[in-house]
């Protein structure tokens, strides 16, 4: 074990290619769109974040980000000592973290019970169906779940027939139905598309696992158990990590276009509290520290994801 410990330490060089004007010219196509794709990310991604000065000063556009009074960290202050962004914060993560479990897991359970469809013809039906409400907007899903959902909607109407209840529900008056409102719409709409890649993962598990298995005397459940699970952990693992950084991504659209004024404790995020606050009423210095708030929040969770993850990588070796 100390041995294998030794090693994992010890850094492998690999023999480095050189970089000559041979090569250069061989892959000139490559190097140009790889340039074109650098200045894209440097323009639209990184020079934006000067941007993020606004959030230690007085800002005002008349006067520029050069211009304004410089106040250090006032506007984070004002941030955390302001009950409402509190609960926005609250609301986001919830919000973020029911939308993670629920469609990871629907996400995964959906694409191992398509793997084990025997028809082709009628996997692919299923699966072509399953992932077209990715393409539709949050306006027109927001619009089909108001119609499920009012008063004269599909879902009361079945209650009420079946005697679970006695009068029409109002789903968008009670902020207790709000987040699974919300987690019920993701999933609905992207359980489908996001099962696509742990699909791709299943179909490169090598048959022949599946045959050893059948030979053992293993059933479909024993299978999906003991081959197909660990087969794509390292995808789920992956995607996971990229998950948990979105986890205040909690949402725009959905909340802003279902929100109102009865449901407003429960249905804003820290998005919708930067467009009121920091564009709306032009105190801009506050939405860009409520922005940064989020990026540094994701940012960690990121690190600890990867931390725990190869933690407990490290542990299944020893």
């Amino acid at each position: 074990m100390s041995l294998t410990r030794k090693n994992k330490k010890e850094k492998v060089r690999e023999p480095r290619t050189k970089i000559t004007w041979k090569e250069v010219k061989r892959q000139k196509v490559l190097l140009f769109w790889a340039a074109i794709m650098v200045a894209y990310g440097v323009i639209f991604y990184y020079l934006p974040l000067a941007g993020w000065a606004m959030a230690f000063q007085d800002y005002k556009p008349r006067l520029g980000i050069f211009h304004s009074a410089f106040v250090g960290l006032d506007k984070f202050k004002m941030l955390f000592s302001d009950m409402t962004f509190i609960r926005v914060i609250r609301n986001t993560l919830a919000m973020g973290v029911i939308n993670l479990v629920v469609t990871f897991v629907t996400a995964i359970a959906f694409a191992i019970l398509l793997n084990e469809i025997a028809s082709k013809g009628g996997k692919k039906v299923v699966q072509t169906i399953s992932y077209l409400p990715h393409f539709l907007s949050w306006i027109i899903v927001t619009g089909i779940l108001h119609d499920m959902l009012s008063g004269t909607g599909i879902v009361n109407e079945l209650l009420v027939n079946m005697h679970i209840i006695d009068q029409p529900i109002n789903f968008f008056a009670h902020p207790g139905y709000f987040w699974p409102i919300v987690a019920f719409a993701n999933v609905w709409k992207e359980t489908g598309w996001n099962a696509i890649i742990y699909l791709a993962a299943i179909t490169s598990i090598d048959p022949s696992l599946y045959e050893a298995a059948s030979i053992d005397g293993a059933g479909r459940w024993a299978k999906i158990k003991y081959v197909t699970l660990p087969g794509i952990k390292p995808t789920i693992i992956i995607l996971l990590l990229m998950n948990v950084g979105n986890v205040l991504n909690a949402g725009f659209e959905i909340q802003y276009l279902l929100g109102n004024g009865l449901i407003q404790d429960v249905s804003q995020t820290i998005d919708i509290y930067v467009l009121k606050w920091g564009i709306s009423q032009g105190d801009y210095a506050i939405g860009t520290a409520a922005g940064i708030f989020k990026s540094v929040v994701s940012i960690i969770l990121i690190f600890i994801a990867n931390r725990i993850a190869k933690h407990n990588g490290e542990e299944q070796l020893f």
